[in-house]
């Protein structure tokens, strides 16, 4: 059945990706909108050799779409997914806006897809480095029992935004721009990931924190976790030590995560084969290698983890929970 999708933040860059990812699973059969601020309103954007029309959101309300994807930041969602909700489309928002409200089901669909219900309107999807890490420990958690997680993060500037693209691309050769760091991001690295909260651990921090409890249903894991900014374009990167209640094999740990939808492992460190930011690019799947017993104490294992944080992370991950509906 045809039905009708607005994209609201069409010109950003999840927004782009997620008329990309709309494309590469033949969805542009339906009827797609496509909405942004309002100067970009009358734009044209092709989609499927089909010229498309920016309008307002205003006017994407107005439509009554059956779906509507959000990544438009937090802001913008909060004023105008209640509104499209009254009108009956369900809202998939990217943004961090609606991910801790209670009723509002935050969603990895290979993870955790049964908790929406058919009277859901808002449906949030997890932060991008959240997303990669749940893929790769839910299916160990179901067999072990996950205790204890902490987790390096390697954020590429794209999780930041067009700015901070520009930013570093700018510097690279050597030119003066506007800067979305406090610090230059070219040849070097910055801890900080978000705004810094009064326990001394950013918001990005603890997203990890906060969204890993909801999806996994599991508030009793205890995690902690330090998040990096890297002169990377695209690409999150994760070191993970994850702590076991129960005792694992290896071989059966790399059957789980092979056999684990979305999961593919990239694990010969002898030929120099492990996850890049490079290997997952304009990938869906999320990659892990580097997989190995913590040998300093039981039950513990590490990894590393590698998705494309503008797919996976956010545009893939929506178009997924709309799929999941649609088929409902």
């Amino acid at each position: 059945m045809k039905q009708k999708i607005a994209i609201i933040g069409a010109t950003g860059l999840v927004g782009s990706i997620m008329l990309k990812v709309l494309e590469e699973k033949n969805l542009t059969h339906h009827e797609i909108i496509v909405a942004a601020s309002e100067k970009s309103v009358g734009k044209k954007i092709t989609l499927a050799n089909k010229e498309l029309t920016i309008i307002s959101v205003e006017d994407a309300i107005a439509a009554s779409p059956d779906f509507a994807l959000f990544s438009a930041g937090s802001a913008a969602s909060l004023q105008y997914a209640p509104q499209f909700a009254k009108k009956g489309t369900v809202v998939i928002d990217n943004s961090s806006a609606w991910r801790n409200f209670d009723g509002i089901p935050l969603v990895v669909p290979q993870i955790n897809g049964e908790v929406i219900k058919s009277t859901d309107k808002i449906i949030a999807n997890p932060n991008c480095s959240t997303i990669q890490m749940v893929m790769a420990l839910a299916p160990l958690h179901r067999k072990y029992g996950l205790k204890r997680i902490v987790v390096s993060t390697y954020q590429s500037v794209s999780g930041t935004g067009v700015k901070a693209v520009t930013q570093l691309l700018k510097e690279r050769v050597g030119e003066i721009c506007e800067k979305a760091y406090p610090h230059q991001i070219d040849m070097n690295l910055i801890p900080h990931g978000g705004n810094f909260e009064p326990n001394g651990y950013t918001t990005e921090e603890m997203k990890l924190v906060t969204e890993t409890r909801k999806i996994l249903r599991t508030p009793q894991i205890q995690i902690t976790a330090t998040v990096v900014r890297v002169p990377v374009i695209g690409g999150h990167s994760e070191a993970i030590n994850a702590e076991f209640e129960h005792e694992f094999e290896m071989d059966e740990v790399m059957r789980l995560l092979k056999d684990f939808q979305g999961i593919k492992i990239l694990d010969n460190p002898l030929q120099n084969e492990y996850p890049m930011p490079l290997t997952a690019h304009e990938k869906d799947e999320v990659f892990v290698g580097r997989i190995r017993r913590d040998e300093s104490q039981p039950k513990t294992l590490n990894l590393w983890v590698v998705a494309d944080n503008l797919r996976k992370g956010a545009a893939t991950n929506a178009v997924e929970i709309m799929e999941l509906m649609m088929k409902a």
